[in-house]
């Protein structure tokens, strides 16, 4: 079948664009969407199916490790000071990096420590009984948000399914991919509802076999296409090429998050001779707690050396985010300096509240829940989608593609289209590769046909 049509004529200022524009553009998206889907589709799957067991996790480390995070509550906390010389009694071989006091009503205290055999990005967490000033266990600790060894296990197979370096392209490349597909998907979709005029946001009904199933496709895509956008853009921001690119572009729109100046504490302590300054000899957590005033959930880093300074950060990732920190004397409890969210650049707030939510500590459960219906989503997109796929065709998986797309879409259209792709390509460097491949297989697969016909 042809896909040929003649050349449509430039659309001009205020109209909406010709039939031949638009059916052109559809032509496009149905090619991209075919390739990127089902080629990108296992990368998609494997990101989809760790995400839903990520967002799971959450709420299974407070089931599983319940021993060690929560006590019964009963009179008054000790002094965190206290607790952490206890942490500091039970592990002696351990040097003290930080401490979590206890602010919920039976929630224990967690003492971050470095010790031999972690990995990058790895403390070791020694929880406190506030009241009773009982050690209650230890375990290994994951990134700022102090994953778990079950929730740290989930976000690594997440990340780079255990392979390292290497094993983040893959991720990547979903990632890459799904904004693409989303968008092309999104103009089929709207493209053929409103050829139909029927509605976009209910599947068909009264249909069988494949129309049934590309139905629930679409629907599905429509409900959840925002969250997959907002997937793929937080999830390039944390990848190996493109969040290079995000860094840069942060950079030169003054959207870097700031850090604390003015760190020289002015104080020269003893040292205590365990490769950290003696800090726990010249100061008082309790001290710079107070001398702090920061509320909620808090994290006291101890410094590195002995003439820097402490540094008291809020660790509540939760809405509205509290990441207010300061710099403390580590001996007078003397302010520093004083870095406050609210003082952060725009685009600095915003990729620390896309963070959160695409981690799903930004509202709590729901952000879990709903970050499990976008995994399940996903999911089912590609399972109908392989299954459209095979019902296309009368013999195994379906019939290709029509060629010759792209001749039917108007000069304008090509081009805006073009710069899209170099933008893109330039932000996300897998995209740009993995796009030039589709294109050589796809004119690969067109000489064969020509040489066999």
């Amino acid at each position: 079948m042809s896909l040929r049509s003649p050349m449509p004529v430039r659309p001009e200022a205020g109209r909406a664009p010709s039939p031949a524009a638009l059916s052109g553009l559809r032509a496009l998206a149905l090619r991209l969407h075919f390739y990127a889907g089902v080629l990108v589709a296992p990368f998609l799957l494997v990101a989809a199916v760790t995400g839903l067991l990520y967002a799971g996790s959450w709420q299974a480390e407070k089931i599983i490790y319940s021993d060690v995070l929560t006590v019964p509550a009963s009179g008054e906390r000790l002094p965190v000071q206290r607790q952490v010389d206890l942490a500091k009694a039970a592990r002696p071989d351990a040097t003290v990096l930080a401490v979590r006091p206890s602010v919920e009503d039976g929630a224990t205290t967690r003492v971050l420590m470095d010790a031999d055999g972690l990995g990058e990005s790895e403390r070791l967490a020694v929880y406190v009984d506030p009241y009773r000033g009982e050690v209650k266990g230890e375990l290994v600790v994951y990134g700022s948000s102090e994953a778990l060894p079950l929730r740290a296990w989930i976000s690594q197979t997440h990340r780079h399914l255990h392979l390292g370096e290497p094993g983040r392209l893959y991720s990547e490349l979903a990632a890459s991919w799904l904004w693409v597909v989303v968008l092309a998907g999104l103009v089929l979709w709207i493209g053929r509802r409103r050829a139909r005029r029927r509605d976009l946001a209910l599947p068909e009904r009264g249909v069988k076999g494949r129309r049934r199933v590309m139905s629930l496709h679409g629907t599905v895509g429509l409900w959840a296409a925002a969250g997959f956008l907002f997937l793929s853009a937080t999830g390039l921001t944390w990848s190996t090429h493109a969040g290079k690119r995000v860094d840069v572009l942060q950079t030169k729109l003054n959207g870097v998050t700031p850090s604390l100046a003015g760190t020289a504490a002015g104080h020269h302590g003893p040292s205590s001779g365990d490769g950290h300054a003696g800090h726990t000899a010249a100061a008082d957590v309790d001290l710079i707690l107070r001398s702090a005033a920061l509320d909620g959930p808090v994290e006291a880093v101890y410094p590195a050396e002995a003439d820097q300074a402490f540094v008291v950060k809020q660790t509540d990732r939760s809405w509205p985010l509290r990441q207010d920190a300061k710099a403390l004397d580590p001996t007078t409890g003397e302010v520093l300096d004083t870095l406050r969210f609210a003082d952060y650049p725009p685009l600095a707030k915003l990729t620390s509240i896309g963070i959160s939510a695409h981690m799903g500590s930004l509202f709590g459960l729901a952000n879990q829940l709903l970050l499990a219906f976008l995994a399940l989503a996903l999911i089912a997109l590609i399972v109908l989608g392989y299954v459209m796929w095979w019902k296309r065709g009368r013999h195994g998986f379906g019939r290709p593609i029509p060629r010759g797309a792209w001749r039917t879409a108007p000069p304008w259209l090509l081009a805006s289209l073009t710069l899209a792709a170099l933008a893109a390509s330039w932000l996300a460097p897998l995209f740009a590769y993995t796009l030039l491949a589709f294109l050589l297989l796809d004119l690969t697969i067109g000489m064969v046909q020509r040489r066999r016909a």
